[in-house]
């Protein structure tokens, strides 16, 4: 069976030669590109293009019955998503500008080198799956009251509109094979966002996961492009890298923010190039799958500082989600303690408790360093350490677990150090919250939403209580 860089849409070449035609379709196929469909009667061509399964076509200017001109500017009108790549023989800058002000992508004089060729239907390639992800963005993004499939984020615990409209940005860009990175810190749930990007565009195709943290040079090529046999001492057979084993599925690949440069060198040309070598082998094999990365690292930093290459980097975030942290997320809280108690007591075999008064409100004053993960933690201790003659699970066993040392300044509060110093008359509680809110608009640079956070109450409760402050000034 062929392997195609463009398996869901045809490559058509129209041109009466049949000479013509060989010629480029054995260069395509040779090199991946496909599948590739044939036309010599122009008058065919507008009905193949009904049919919607073609991304890209080669076109000949001088053919009998229409021209390439004439089908030109019919496809730029009626298939305007269809990358138009005019192959001539006639040398002629006056032809070759005129043709790109009616639409063609490029314009290529015959006889063609074979690397322009296949690097421009490539670019073409990439054009095309751009801007039908762009239409699939301006068509639904943020636009959906309800989810197309929502099983797809059945595993993601949350009431939050943040997520829910990562949910929506996940729908609009799952039908893409471009680059995603996902963004956040240590525990916030990056794997299932990937998970759920794998089930919303290939759910039927695999799901590799690498951790390419700690992996040198040899290490990272060997685990992401596999090797022959004999490729180096103890080679005894072949190893299929995870770049074949994730298929046209998704290629995951974790903590990317600890990339040695040498590597990044070798995932940015599988990125560009869209091809790789087994190590030992001069058979050049395809990328098929979807590359997505994950790092809790602020990789525009590590760029600025020269940790992380700039041009890997936009490589990297053609797609990106950034995934807030617990502390923002405080009204999810209550549904994910109820989730791991249940499936916690599931796992032990054990009755669901109820909660102690105070417990709820106790876990969203704390600011969860460790995020979704380090509740699951304490639930799980909490639970394991549970007497099954109380009724409710006790508020001691996850204040035991809190972490004492994180500060307020840490929250965007007093940045001085483990507490808030009041003054010898205490302020009233009106005074006392005027000042907390003018405080966290100052810190936002007066952005409500961010404010809004830093005091965990919602953007139309502050923007209420600011409207209130200015009348009583």
């Amino acid at each position: 069976m062929e392997s195609f860089l463009n398996p869901e849409g045809l490559v058509l070449l129209v041109d009466d030669e049949e000479t013509a035609l060989d010629s480029m379709e054995m260069v395509l196929m040779a090199n991946g590109i496909g599948p590739v469909l044939r036309c010599g009667d122009s008058r065919k061509v507008l009905s193949i293009l009904s049919s919607g399964t073609v991304n890209v076509v080669l076109l000949d200017l001088i053919m009998p019955h229409f021209s390439g001109e004439e089908i030109l500017e019919q496809v730029t009108a009626e298939f305007p998503h269809i990358q138009v790549i005019v192959v001539s023989g006639m040398d002629s800058v006056e032809t070759a500008v005129k043709c790109i002000k009616k639409g063609a992508l490029e314009y290529l004089v015959k006889p063609v080198d074979e690397y322009n060729l296949v690097t421009t239907v490539k670019h073409a390639l990439e054009i095309h799956e751009l801007k039908m992800g762009l239409a699939s963005l301006q068509s639904g993004f943020f636009s959906k009251k309800e989810f197309a499939d929502p099983s797809v984020f059945s595993a993601i615990i949350t009431k939050d509109p943040a997520m829910f409209r990562i949910f929506d940005y996940i729908e609009a860009i799952a039908g893409s094979r471009h680059p995603v990175t996902i963004t956040g810190e240590s525990g916030t749930g990056k794997e299932l966002v990937a998970r759920a990007l794998h089930t919303a565009g290939c759910k039927d195709k695999p799901f590799c996961s690498v951790n390419i943290a700690g992996l040198d040079d040899t290490m990272f090529s060997d685990t992401l492009f596999g090797h022959v046999k004999g490729a180096f001492t103890d080679a005894g057979k072949e190893r299929q890298g995870f770049v074949e084993k994730a298929g046209r599925g998704v290629l995951f690949l974790d903590e990317i923010g600890d990339l040695n440069p040498g590597s990044q060198i070798k995932l940015l040309r599988l990125l560009q190039e869209r091809e790789y070598y087994p190590l030992g082998s001069d058979r050049v094999r395809p990328l098929e799958a979807r590359i997505i990365a994950a790092t809790n690292y602020d990789l525009t930093e590590r760029m600025k500082s020269g940790l992380f290459r700039k041009d890997l980097y936009y490589r990297l975030f053609t797609h990106h989600i950034h995934l807030p942290p617990l502390r923002e997320r405080k009204q999810d809280i209550p549904h994910l303690l109820a989730h791991f108690v249940g499936k916690t007591a599931a796992d032990l075999n054990r009755d669901i408790p109820e909660f102690e008064e105070g417990l709820i409100p106790a876990l969203q004053s704390y600011d969860f360093p460790g995020n979704i993960r380090e509740l699951e933690a304490m639930v799980f201790d909490a639970m394991t350490t549970h007497d099954r003659e109380k009724q409710f699970l006790s508020l001691n066993a996850f204040e035991n677990r809190m972490d004492k040392t994180r500060t307020l300044d840490e929250k965007g509060g007093d940045p001085s150090g483990n507490e808030i110093i009041f003054p010898g008359i205490l302020p009233d509680l009106q005074t006392m919250t005027a000042s907390l809110i003018r405080e966290a608009m100052v810190r936002s640079n007066d952005n409500q939403t961010k404010a809004s956070r830093m005091l965990g109450i919602s953007q139309p409760a502050l923007s209420k209580r600011l409207k209130k402050m200015k009348k009583e000034v």
